[in-house]
């Protein structure tokens, strides 16, 4: 079948970023603008640190694409560093407490963290919100819509209902310094992030995603690794600091009974065009995915972050691999909080696993192609059982 894949390279402080993305169907048209906007929003949000003044991440595209299309060939795309100073930086060889420095130093046989932080480092999300938001540019061509925003920062969470329509709750977290929908709570957070920094401490907080439009289908029951529950969940465990990941209700579908967990079906002959097919559902406890498919409804992802590792002040103790001697770990540049940051991260990743299942489904060698196969299985599914 055929499928999407994507790989990244590049260092924190090296040159460039760089991702090669093969499986895109020829004729997407790629929405620059749109890639942009992505990359300027990771590097947004209150509580980020100084390498995001220094940086202005936009990409450019070395392959696979003639006249602002793809045109079947793999495609790399480039974010250039302007902090470009890999063989300058200095020796670490004091680990961080929650980095991947001891790790990482010991896996390589090396006492010099250095070089497994710039790898590790979360300026390789950049890398994958570019990637995520190509693959936006194809989820467009088939109104499928991608929405991420902030549920809680250190101890401030909203309790506001997200079941806004998609574009109207992609602009109240826009609106939001924090990209929170929730007015009140984005000014507690802000207090909170605020008081965290004078503390030099860090604060980690919940995003969730929100995926409309999905047909019903995507993924598959037959093997454990094509499960798009599965596959997303995976997604969003390989962002830096994420440390929980939860599909609609989640873990609290483990405290309640079956009868106030599953999400009854129902039928609308109004809504037989849609995607979904005519299938309704009161409630979303299953957010969007039964049996690792998507069900018609909208897609529901959470991630948990934890607080940004490297503190100011209240500095953690380690051990210097040179001597073994006890001491304070060694200090990066880093941010106060990065949620905001982290829930466009999480945006982007969903967006490539959906449209990855996308292409599985109805990909061919060209734009054209899987969008008449698309519309041919809209068109069969809709005649399964249909009384006319």
């Amino acid at each position: 079948m055929a499928t999407l894949t994507y790989r990244t390279a590049g260092e924190s402080h090296g040159p460039a970023l760089v991702s090669l993305i093969e499986g895109l169907p020829a004729g997407l048209p790629l929405d620059t603008a749109l890639i942009n906007e992505e990359l300027r929003r990771r590097q947004g949000g209150y509580g980020r640190g100084g390498r995001q003044r220094i940086e202005t991440d936009t990409v450019s595209f070395l392959s696979g694409v003639r006249r602002g299309r793809t045109i079947g060939s793999p495609l790399v795309a480039q974010i250039v560093n302007r902090d470009s100073r890999l063989d300058d930086t200095p020796a670490l060889v004091k680990p961080r407490p929650g980095h991947a420095d001891l790790a990482g130093a010991t896996k390589w046989l090396t006492t010099d963290c250095r070089e497994t932080l710039e790898r590790a480092s979360a300026r390789e999300t950049a890398n994958r919100v570019a990637v995520g938001a190509i693959a936006r540019c194809l989820l467009k061509e088939f109104n499928i819509q991608v929405v991420g925003f902030v549920v809680r920062i250190g101890p401030v969470r909203t309790d506001i209902a997200a079941d806004l329509p998609p574009e109207e709750l992609r602009q109240a977290a826009l609106a939001s310094e924090v990209y929170c929908p929730d007015n009140a709570a984005s000014d507690q957070m802000i207090e909170a992030i605020k008081n965290a920094k004078i503390a030099g401490d860090t604060l980690g907080g919940i995003v969730e995603t929100r995926v409309f439009g999905c047909p019903i289908g995507l993924g598959s029951c037959t093997h454990w690794d094509w499960k798009l529950d599965s596959r997303i969940a995976a997604e969003v465990m390989g962002i830096q600091a994420i440390k929980g990941v939860e599909i609609g209700m989640g873990f609290r579908a483990a405290e309640l009974p079956g009868s106030m967990v599953h999400d009854p079906i129902h039928f609308d002959a109004a809504q037989r065009q849609t995607p979904a097919l005519g299938f309704t559902r009161p409630t979303n406890n299953a957010g969007g995915l039964e049996g690792g498919m998507t069900n018609g409804q909208p897609v529901v992802v959470r991630a948990a972050m934890k607080p940004i590792s490297t503190l100011l002040k209240k500095v953690m103790p380690s051990v210097d691999l040179t001597s073994h001697q006890a001491g304070k770990a060694d200090y990066e540049r880093s941010d106060v909080c990065a949620v905001s940051a982290a829930g466009v991260v999480v945006e982007n990743v969903v967006a490539f696993e959906i449209a990855r299942a996308m292409v599985e489904k109805f990909g061919g060698d060209s734009l054209t192609e899987m969008w008449h196969n698309y519309h041919a299985f809209l068109a069969a599914a809709r005649a399964l059982g249909n009384p006319e």
